[in-house]
């Protein structure tokens, strides 16, 4: 049995630069930054904004992007969903196809707890499966998820979009709520063209087409040139990272999460060893060669991990190179896997920690 005081990670007026690592911290300034900056864009061009929970997996943030002025929130799947429904969120869109009895079991009791739920659905497999298990209870608002160059989930033509949104109409149990994609970055003429065209396919059937909802961090900041959007979703925007440092979507000084680690080896002139590897860090490459990026060291590069390991290379190093004791600050790669990997998440100003958070739907992937 754990001793009560290992869950203990961080207090109020802790120092961060004495926390045991390694230990993922925010930066609360920049965090409230990431928040209104994004928040003031949508604003101004009339998109209402739906942040995207998986990021950050904790419902006082949630609390703090509705508060800034967003409507509703994104979830990916079923189990994150009950944990916001429970800390009282009430529109909820789930971005995720559903399918299997137990799942929709769980979203059908979801259903009946809060007043907004919303799926997605690409094939007539899935919508078939909701309305026979949503027939004769509350109906389940349905989107039609669109591949508008994204690659992943969607309708392929703005044809069998409308196609799928009529028979979503028509089925028992469900109501159509609209249309989302996912689109590639940097996209928006072919996203605007294919959804113009299902708009159209829609209008001449007699559909009405509630929400158009666009996504993605990446091409958060063309949002205003899809036109026909009424909202937009995005989740890495929050806490940022070297990926969306890379893309211009924000530069290092807007990147709130930080993983804080030890340089535990010096085994050689060229190589130092930290205490993250895969389980702080991420094995998720996003394009580059090497695993995060440490601040005040950009010519070191984090070569390799291990499960408990990290190997930097620092044969590149023309200045001063980290010793062992240092505590590094790195910008991972991917900063939603993180979230995932930690039970708490210790918030500072200035260094010192304001409050440590629960991530409540850590490991909710099912």
């Amino acid at each position: 049995m754990h001793d009560a005081s290992f869950a203990v990670v961080a207090r109020v007026g802790d120092r961060i630069a004495d926390l045991s690592t390694p230990r993922p911290v925010i930066d609360e300034d920049r965090l409230a930054a990431n928040i209104n900056r994004v928040q003031s864009y949508m604003d101004q061009h009339g998109l209402n904004f739906r942040p995207h929970i998986k990021t950050h997996k904790i419902p006082a943030l949630a609390v703090a992007q509705l508060a800034a002025g967003a409507k509703g929130i994104n979830c990916r799947k079923v189990s994150e969903a009950q944990v916001f429904a429970e800390a009282g969120f009430e529109d909820i869109l789930i971005t995720f196809n559903i399918l299997g009895q137990q799942k929709l079991e769980r979203l059908a009791r979801l259903n009946e707890r809060i007043s907004a739920l919303k799926v997605v659905a690409d094939s007539e497999t899935t919508v078939d499966g909701l309305s026979a298990h949503f027939s004769g209870h509350k109906p389940l608002t349905v989107l039609v998820e669109c591949d508008t160059g994204g690659g992943r989930c969607g309708m392929q033509t703005p044809e069998e979009a409308a196609s799928l949104a009529k028979r979503i109409a028509a089925a028992d149990g469900l109501t159509f709520g609209g249309i989302v994609t996912y689109p590639k970055p940097q996209s928006a003429a072919a996203v605007e063209a294919f959804i113009t065209e299902v708009l159209q396919r829609l209008q001449s059937d007699g559909v009405e087409c509630p929400i158009v909802s666009n996504g993605g961090t990446p091409s958060l900041f063309e949002a205003h040139l899809v036109t026909s959007a009424t909202e937009h979703r995005a989740g890495t925007y929050i806490y940022n990272d070297r990926q969306m440092v890379r893309m211009g979507h924000c530069s290092e000084d807007d990147c709130a999460m930080h993983v804080l680690a030890t340089v535990v080896s010096r085994a050689t002139a060229d190589r130092a060893v930290i205490d993250g590897g895969s389980k702080a860090l991420t094995s998720d490459l996003q394009g580059f060669s090497d695993y995060g990026l440490i601040v005040g060291y950009p010519e070191a590069r984090i070569s390799s991990l291990s499960e408990e390991h990290g190997v930097i290379d620092l044969s590149n190093c023309t200045g001063p190179r980290p010793q062992i004791g240092e505590k590094l600050f790195i910008i991972p790669n991917h900063t939603c896997v993180v979230s995932n990997l930690f039970d708490t998440m210790v918030f500072h100003r200035g260094g010192v920690v304001t409050r440590v958070e629960k991530v409540a739907a850590r490991g909710l992937v099912w």
